[in-house]
């Protein structure tokens, strides 16, 4: 996020580079040093006749060089934008001559998502020199909770550790997404608020009580009661609730449970380090592992394996509601 902020700064000063070159996993900020660009770096009148969007689908190297070498028109710059580039990836050296020596006149936005240049070839080389290479890593699950809080302080609001957990939960690490329903709850939750759980479930959809985190909590503590009641509320509501993103969660957990039986050292900060968690899930996991130890750990493993074959159809035809019943029996 620091890198976003100072790539926005310098082109706010002026200091605007030839070619920006937007790669990595994580499309969220590749999208937004695009947009910003393409709102910002000239002005209404300006944007007719000197900015130009192409797509990597339908475009070639030759086109963007040739766009890119246009003079423009009453004005200072152009600019020059390439959205899904990562289709031209087999062609992408190609454009090495123009990085050489880039228009000093024209913005070239290259939008390369998913994938990464050579950092030992010539074009990553030519610019990295000339230009900036961005780059969008994918953020750890246990990093997108403190990533929702930052991005919510910025626009003047607070949120709950458990109303943030609850939207990673839901959400996965999709940062777009997770963006889209924060701008729904800003304009609904007055500024200043602390946006708790009750806000997300009112808002969202996401049951504050029946989520797969509320599960795994309930499974770690051996409430079998607890566990039943929100099996069966999936059960009632597949779609919202789908057995894929249940079993992927329990999986993950009991993994972090057999490391946890083999670390040696069991102190809050060495499990936090070790199993790259937040130090608020480690008393989760402690608890967890009275009530499961190592082999009964790794018999579950095992167990959901088999259920996540079945979950795939792989030679059965089972209902999600007798896959999360048989989840059950087998954990417990």
């Amino acid at each position: 996020m620091d890198e976003v902020k100072q790539i926005v700064s310098n082109i706010k000063k002026g200091n605007i580079a030839p070619i920006y070159f937007l790669t990595g996993e994580e499309p969220y900020y590749i999208d937004k040093i695009a947009e910003y660009i393409e709102k910002n770096a000239l002005t209404e009148e300006e944007r007719g006749f000197n900015q130009v969007i192409l797509y990597g689908k339908e475009t070639n190297i030759e086109d963007i060089v040739g766009n890119a070498k246009r003079y423009p028109m009453m004005a200072e710059r152009q600019v020059v934008i390439v959205k899904e580039a990562q289709h031209l990836s087999r062609t992408i050296e190609n454009l090495v001559p123009y990085a050489d020596r880039p228009q000093p006149s024209t913005i070239l936005v290259l939008c390369y998502k998913y994938n990464k240049l050579d950092k030992r070839k010539k074009l990553y080389k030519s610019i990295n020199k000339s230009g900036v290479i961005f780059e969008g890593k994918k953020l750890y699950e246990n990093q997108v909770g403190d990533w929702i809080k930052k991005s919510l302080h910025s626009r003047g609001y607070d949120i709950t550790f458990k109303a943030a957990n609850l939207l990673v939960e839901f959400l996965g690490t999709d940062l777009g997404k997770i963006d889209k329903e924060l701008e729904k709850l800003c304009l609904v939750v007055p500024k200043g608020v602390e946006i708790n759980p009750e806000a997300i479930e009112s808002n969202i959809g996401i049951s504050k009580d029946y989520n797969n985190f509320e599960l795994k909590k309930a499974i770690g503590e051996r409430d079998i009661e607890k566990a039943t009641r929100i099996i069966n509320y999936f059960a009632q509501n597949p779609k919202d609730n789908p057995f894929v993103l249940t079993i992927t969660l329990l999986y993950s957990f009991f993994i972090q449970l057999l490391s946890y039986h083999g670390l040696k050292d069991h102190s809050p900060k060495s499990v936090s380090t070790a199993l790259g968690i937040r130090p608020f899930f480690v008393t989760e996991i402690q608890t967890a592992a009275r009530n499961y130890p190592m082999r009964r750990v790794s018999e579950i493993i095992s167990a959901l394996r088999e259920l996540d074959v079945k979950g795939k159809g792989v030679g059965s035809n089972i209902s999600q509601t007798d896959l999360l019943k048989e989840l059950l029996i087998k954990i417990f």
